[in-house]
């Protein structure tokens, strides 16, 4: 069936736009973005539409939360429209445990919850105010399940008294001043309604119901004690606490304590793991289980349980606790603790979660970390409290605050032999954090072996970012024509980091011959399909530790998260036909997510530039120079295009052959197809053609939005093709050829919240007067060599109005001249502020020969 797409938002959610086929979802998302919460409202009282996504299917369980906590808000009937609901700490925790993998779920916190509240609450405010009826008629044409409790309480508490160590009193809802509900005695109902029979009898009528489900309360209500204060035994209590549920159903609302609703877990049996420290590390290690009975976490001597035995069933207050003494339970529970006595490996500890016998499903045993793996296990969930190691001197850079957490973490996980996925959002210096741990694993093992395994378009980037930060770090890189040359001799190879693709790790067998220390995949999403013949040959790869970078994990389908963890820490997530039967479990129990998350969470390190501790220690403006190598098709015409050296002429002929010679290089860089002016445009044959689509695939699934400037207008339009192949759907195009009043429609389209993912436009055209702060993604095709000119095109996303970090990426062929003049032009800011600030490219123009040619070469 055909789902409808939900997405998570700072204030809310709202349904995708696109196209639905179905007649249903199609009806679902025509409703919901009319009106989104009456719409979810509505919904909250019937049966879940099968046409909701995951996302879908967690907002249905606020709304089903809320429209519970409603219907049992005390004094309903008299408040009314002015009635207050804030979620308790309970539903809290429960809506943000079971909060999916989807776009925007890191936007769910406490006080979003309290937000979808209060506009569900505004919804029911509108609707009572102008309901004619009782609010108990309203809820029953919602829904027939559904029952308001009447106005009569009933209150159990502890006490002091050893012979009576329970109180209760029955009380009911009445506005005092002020209109505002309270609760009293129901001994002043007599005062309050002496004169008013019929109300009185119409507040008292659930008793005569509720005398006829309980004989303790027909008891009271017979002497007419139930009208004042009462203290009961132990004896009395365990009966009224055995009868709420049919109470409950009479109208009453009952409040007891919080250990008899969880009296399952209150006296269960604790399988205690891994009190002390294993002698080998690794998901292999074997740690030591200890079961034992418990009362609320405190374990029970074997005297203490034959007592148990002996005393009759009911109430029993034991260890500083009142329990339920089942005999049944209790034997049970003594037979099935010889099933864990013994030892268990770290991964099937870890797997706990996941792998409940369905004997256990509503009795399971509490598993409790012991001191060593709670402390591990704590210490790896809070990264940001462990223990700090100094970055080797060796590495020639500063990390930001939460890139030092992510470097601590690295290198823990590489002592416990944990495989690790670093997935900070995109922009937040993943590859930094990578080349300080592998330069702290150089400093402890000089003679190490690591891989790292990237798409081809980064390479580049990989190659000037060691050489940036980790200048000591020896590396080789596997690809290209040379590359089966290189691998014959890599058991030989002396390089501590041999860098390779995705399409060379799959051709290249000596890889898979070879045992790192460390095996890296960037941009891990490419192992995401678990039966891609890639993934698989990239499992067979052989390491002590694997990493795995990603800015987006997990997103949406929880296959890919399997296939992810397969690789870091295979079977932690079972096998896949396991995880598929616990998948098919969140659907009906969003709840299991929690089990999810906290299984995965020491393993996964994620930081979203929505996090107000990263957006304090972030500009608002990140800029990088995105190095890509040139195709082999690209690399021939431009050296072929060289050949025809420059040579000495004078005045204006030879101004104009660099010049013409300068836009031919910048168009081989661009794309082939640009300066052949052929049409066919593959992507494979640029080298920015490919790194255009990795960026573009990531804003994609974080849901974002991107302006991508050349100063080609042939270009546009080819570029405009080839990203709404990537993102699935058509941006738009600005250029000087497009009329101004279809450029106002262009912009407006964009900054709408329909989501327009691109725009493509022309510097000239683009780079100036236009407002695009729904853009958070810059990405400069191609240069300008005119820093203020660029800078100037940025400006459209990085203004007033934006309210999210921008991300600038300056593409550079690496080799090229393109990465010469970037080179020249950063490190000489006088001259990109005065010289070409004023004279555009001319400047280049006035270089001699030899210099100019030093500049235009194309080096290996």
């Amino acid at each position: 069936m055909e789902k409808i797409q939900f997405l998570l938002t700072k204030e809310g959610f709202r349904v995708d736009d696109v196209v639905y086929v179905e007649k249903e979802p199609q009806r679902y998302a025509e409703k919901f973005s009319k009106s989104p919460y009456e719409t979810l409202y509505g919904l909250a009282f019937r049966e879940r539409p099968e046409c909701f996504d995951v996302a879908g299917v967690f907002l249905y369980q606020v709304a089903e939360s809320f429209s519970e906590a409603l219907v049992n808000t005390s004094g309903l009937e008299l408040s009314r429209e002015k009635t207050e609901l804030v979620p308790n700490e309970e539903i809290i925790e429960i809506l943000l445990d079971s909060v999916p993998f989807v776009l925007g779920a890191e936007y769910v916190t406490r006080a979003w919850i309290k937000r979808q509240y209060r506009r569900l609450l505004a919804v029911f405010a509108k609707q009572i105010k102008s309901y004619p009826g009782k609010v108990s008629l309203y809820f029953a044409e919602k829904s027939q399940k559904l029952h308001v409790p009447e106005r009569v309480f009933f209150h159990l508490v502890e006490s002091d008294e050893e012979e009576f160590p329970f109180a209760f009193l029955a009380t009911y809802a009445t506005k005092g001043d002020g209109g505002r509900v309270r609760h009293v005695p129901l001994q002043y109902a007599l005062t309050e309604y002496r004169d008013e029979r019929s109300k009185l009898l119409e507040l008292l009528s659930c008793l005569n119901k509720a005398a006829e489900v309980s004989d303790l309360i027909g008891g009271f209500m017979e002497s007419g004690e139930l009208f004042h204060p009462l203290r009961f035994t132990a004896d009395e209590a365990y009966q009224f606490l055995n009868d709420v549920p049919a109470l409950e159903n009479c109208g009453i609302l009952c409040r007891i304590p919080n250990w008899w609703k969880k009296r399952c877990s209150a006296f269960a049996m604790t399988v205690k793991m891994g009190e002390e420290k294993p002698s080998l590390l690794g998901l292999d290690a074997v740690l030591h289980m200890a079961p034992s009975l418990t009362v609320g976490g405190v374990p029970l001597t074997e005297e203490e349980i034959r007592d148990l035995l002996g005393q009759t069933e009911g109430l029993s207050f034991i260890k500083g606790k009142w329990i339920e003494v089942n005999h049944a339970r209790l034997r049970k529970l003594l037979a099935e603790m010889k099933q864990f006595d013994g030892d268990i490996t770290l991964l099937d500890a870890l797997r706990s979660e996941i792998k409940t016998a369905p004997e256990y499903e509503d009795d399971a045993p509490v598993v409790a970390n012991g001191k060593w793996l709670g402390g591990l296990l704590k210490s790896l969930r809070n990264p940001r409290k462990q223990k700090s190691v100094g970055v080797p001197d060796s590495f020639s850079g500063d990390l930001r605050p939460y890139q030092e957490v992510g470097y601590q973490w690295l290198l823990q996980m590489n002592r416990l032999g944990f495989g690790a996925c670093l997935a900070d959002d995109m922009g937040l210096g993943k590859t930094i954090q990578i080349l300080a741990f592998l330069e702290a694993l150089r400093a402890q093992k000089p003679k190490g072996r690591v891989l790292l395994i990237v798409p081809a378009s980064l390479l580049g980037n990989w190659q000037k970012e060691a050489a940036r930060f980790a200048p000591g770090l020896s590396l080789e890189i596997l690809h290209g024509a040379h590359a089966p040359v290189l691998s014959d001799r890599l058991e030989a190879s002396n390089a501590f980091l041999t860098i390779t693709t995705y399409r060379m790790a799959l051709s290249i067998k000596e890889l898979e011959n070879a045992t790192w220390d460390c095996i890296i995949l960037d941009e891990a999403q490419a192992i995401k399909n678990p039966g891609a013949k890639q993934t698989r040959q990239i499992k067979k790869l052989n390491s002590r530790m694997r990493i795995a970078m990603t800015g987006t994990p997990i997103e949406n389908d929880l296959s890919n998260l399997w296939s992810l963890f397969d690789f870091l820490n295979k079977g932690l997530l079972g096998s896949m036909e396991e995880f598929r039967n616990f998948c098919r479990g969140l659907e009906q129990n969003p709840e299991g997510y929690a089990k999810l998350k906290n299984m995965i969470a020491p393993f996964l390190l994620r930081r979203v530039k929505t996090d107000k501790k990263i957006i304090s220690d972030l500009p608002d403006k990140l800029e990088q120079i995105d190095y890509v190598p040139l195709s082999p098709k690209q690399a021939v015409l431009y050296r072929k295009l060289l050949a025809e050296k420059v040579e000495e002429s004078s005045g204006l002929q030879r101004k104009g052959i660099v010049l013409a010679l300068l836009l031919h290089l910048k168009q081989i860089c661009n794309h082939p197809d640009q300066y052949l002016g052929t049409e066919e445009y593959s992507p494979a044959q640029s080298g920015k053609f490919e790194l255009l689509k990795q960026l573009a695939q990531t804003i994609a699934e974080k849901r974002e939005r991107v302006l991508v400037f050349t100063q080609f207008r042939e270009l546009t339009g080819h570029l405009d093709d080839y990203l709404a192949e990537v993102f699935g759907r058509r941006g738009g195009v600005i250029h000087g050829g497009v009329p101004v009043k279809e450029r106002t429609a262009i912009v407006e389209r964009f900054q709408s919240e329909s989501y327009v993912p691109y725009l493509v436009l022309s510097v000239k055209a683009g780079g100036t007067g236009l407002n695009l702060t729904k853009a958070n993604h810059v990405i400069h095709f191609d240069r300008w060599w005119n820093p203020s000119v660029e800078n100037q095109a940025t400006d459209r996303a990085f203004r007033i109005g934006q309210d999210k970090n921008v991300m600038v990426h300056k593409f550079v062929c690496k080799g090229s001249v393109e990465e010469k003049i970037d080179a020249l032009i950063s490190s000489k800011k006088e001259l990109a502020e005065n010289v070409i600030g004023a004279g555009g490219e001319s400047w280049i123009t006035e270089m001699g020969n030899d210099e100019l040619m030093k500049l235009l070469r194309l080096e290996a």
